[in-house]
């Protein structure tokens, strides 16, 4: 099959990709454009491990066609890094408070989480376990992650 351009904002860059139209998202961002911490799991929508935020919103990049990302902002972990390569404070959190074993699933539950971060409010424990309610993790505790989402928020609310 003949692929097609799109154009889309990649990690804050604007990116041209040629995609078969029958691609994954997740395939792309690993296959075309290198971007490791998109994770095959599932490969149904199950687990998470493929988060991405597109224009704002989580999606599994499993289930969610390449093609569609056309004209949109997709986010991964690897535009969470500042201009010098410095690890986001919602990563930090992740390292600091124990939050990762393997590794597998933290690009994911650090994706889901950036939604209640950009909040003008500190979520409850309540709420950010609903957040991160689609991705799952087979060698933590969630604990662990809810504390280091809930301290990002605490720093980046004063307290």
């Amino acid at each position: 099959m003949d692929k097609r351009r799109i154009s889309l904002v990649l990690n804050h860059r604007p990116t041209e990709l040629w995609v078969d139209p029958r691609a994954s998202l997740s395939e792309v961002l690993r296959g075309e454009a290198s971007l490791t911490s998109v994770k095959h799991g599932c490969n149904v929508g199950e687990c998470g491990a493929c988060t991405v935020l597109i224009n704002g919103e989580t999606f599994n990049a499993c289930i969610y066609l390449a093609i569609w990302a056309d004209g949109k902002e997709v986010l991964t972990v690897e535009g969470l890094s500042d201009e010098e390569g410095n690890i986001s404070d919602i990563q930090q959190a992740f390292i600091d408070e124990g939050a990762i074993q393997c590794g597998f699933c933290t690009p994911g539950f650090i994706i889901s989480s950036l939604p209640v971060l950009e909040r003008d409010e500190v979520p409850s424990r309540d709420e950010i376990r609903r957040q991160i309610a689609g991705n799952f993790c087979r060698c933590t505790g969630y604990e662990k992650i809810v504390t280091a989402i809930q301290k990002t928020a605490r720093a980046r609310h004063g307290g």
